[in-house]
């Protein structure tokens, strides 16, 4: 399957930042294909403008969240039809900084997969464990957990990502060895088995302090099928670099 290189700008970026960006990785786009999928998934206020500048590209666009309902009264929240409507294809869902800073459930997760889904938007879902839960020999319980109460029975493996974040590398400039990747992203994909449909056309990516210096041998490990890339995706020459890493 194809690689995917996606990028997180989390809550960053004003209009004039994020289209020139969004404009620079069209460009490159066009000029350099990496031979992998590219997603980039910028904040909502900036989704329209950069659907704008990507239009007629090969990048996609992708929302960083949300909500269990496609419509009501929830104030500040968006949802994945409103995603869809602003040309999304993806969105990033439990993300270790949503569990943590909203305290997102499993059981919350599940359901914004769902909705996902129902408004045709690929799901791209994060797991990961804390440093706690590493030093304790229990990151593996840890992500396969996640991936049961997050993800519902029966979904179609082309329609969703999982995203390997080990929270304690997220930032910080550390990254699991690779054998560590290999251990976890195997267990992810042997946790897939049963639950989804074509659990072989699942992309595990790996997150966690992606940067250009890293990204070749990262994307070299088994089961790794990308990368969920945050503060790297800022800047288009490092960003283009782990594309061309993952393709």
């Amino acid at each position: 399957m194809r690689k995917l290189a996606a990028g997180n700008w989390k809550m960053n970026g004003l209009r004039a930042d994020g289209v020139a960006l969004a404009r620079e990785l069209a460009r490159r786009a066009a000029a350099e294909p990496p031979g992998c999928d590219i997603l980039i998934c910028p904040p909502a206020t900036l989704l329209s403008p950069v659907a704008d500048a990507l239009a007629g590209s090969a990048i996609a666009l992708g929302g960083q969240d949300c909500h269990r309902e496609q419509k009501g009264a929830h104030t500040g929240d968006v949802s994945a039809a409103m995603l869809k409507d602003a040309g999304c294809r993806f969105v990033i869902l439990g993300h270790s900084e949503r569990r943590s800073d909203h305290g997102e459930s499993d059981a919350l997760v599940h359901a914004k997969v769902e909705a996902a889904g129902a408004a045709g938007l690929a799901a791209i879902v994060c797991v990961g464990e804390t440093l706690a839960e590493r030093d304790s020999g229990a990151a593996l319980a840890v992500v396969s957990r996640q991936i049961a109460g997050s993800l519902p029975e029966g979904l179609d493996g082309a329609t969703l990502a999982i995203a390997y974040e080990p929270v304690w590398a997220i930032g910080t400039g550390r990254t699991p060895t690779e054998s560590q990747v290999a251990e976890v992203h195997a267990q992810l994909r042997a946790a897939l088995a049963g639950r989804v449909r074509d659990p072989a056309t699942v992309r595990i990516l790996y997150g966690g302090s992606v940067k250009p210096d890293n990204a070749a041998a990262l994307m070299r490990v088994a089961n790794v099928d990308g990368a969920l890339v945050g503060g790297a995706s800022l800047v288009a020459a490092d960003f283009w670099a782990i594309a061309r890493a993952c393709g």
